[in-house]
C-alpha cells in the first residue's frame, strides 16, 4: 500500500490562490486515496469562503469549490502534512519562524512551474485579489504547470 501523503497549499488569507492550488490538486490526484490536500493561510480567518473568481475558474473546470473554506496555519496542522507548498518566499520566511521545526517539508510552489523542463519565469506566485480575471487565470496557470511536477516529485521522493 502506498505511503499517506498530506499536501498543504499555504498563502496569505486562504480565498484565493492556496484554495485554488487545493481544488486542482485534489482533482489531479482524484484516483489516489494515498493524498489528502488542503490549504491554509498566514493570515487566515477561518470560515471564509473561496473568492468568487477562484470559485469561477474551478466551476469552469467542473471541480466542486463548496468545501473550501478558509483556515490559518498551525502546528498541529504541519505537523499533520509531509509536504507544504508556499506561494511566495514571504510565506515560507513565516511558517520557518513561526513554526520551526518543519523546514524539510517546505517548499515554494513556483519552482516547480516550469515547462518542458525549463525553469520557471518566477518562484512567486502572485496575489491576484483585486486583480481581475485575467491575473486569476495566469494563477490557474502557474498550477497547472506545477502540480504535475509536485506530484512527479513527491512521488520520486516518498
Amino acid at each position: 500500500m502506498p505511503t499517506p501523503k498530506h499536501v498543504l497549499f499555504v498563502c496569505t488569507g486562504n480565498t484565493c490562490r492556496s484554495p485554488m492550488a487545493e481544488a486542482l490538486f485534489r482533482a489531479a490526484v482524484s484516483n489516489r486515496d494515498d493524498y489528502s490536500v488542503s490549504s491554509a493561510g498566514i493570515a487566515a480567518a477561518p470560515g471564509s469562503p473561496a473568492s468568487r473568481e477562484t470559485r469561477g475558474i474551478l466551476s469552469k473546470r467542473g471541480i466542486p469549490a463548496d468545501d473550501l473554506s478558509s483556515q490559518p496555519v498551525t502546528e498541529e496542522l504541519l505537523k499533520s502534512t509531509t509536504h507544504v507548498f508556499a506561494m511566495t518566499e514571504n510565506h515560507l520566511g513565516f511558517i520557518c519562524a513561526r513554526f520551526p521545526g518543519h523546514e524539510e517539508k517546505l517548499y515554494l510552489l513556483g519552482e516547480f512551474a516550469g515547462k518542458n523542463g525549463e525553469p520557471p519565469n518566477s518562484t512567486e506566485v502572485p496575489d491576484p485579489i483585486g486583480m481581475g480575471l485575467a491575473a486569476y487565470e495566469e494563477v490557474a496557470s502557474v498550477f497547472d504547470a506545477a502540480i504535475p511536477n509536485i506530484i512527479a516529485y513527491i512521488e520520486a521522493n516518498s
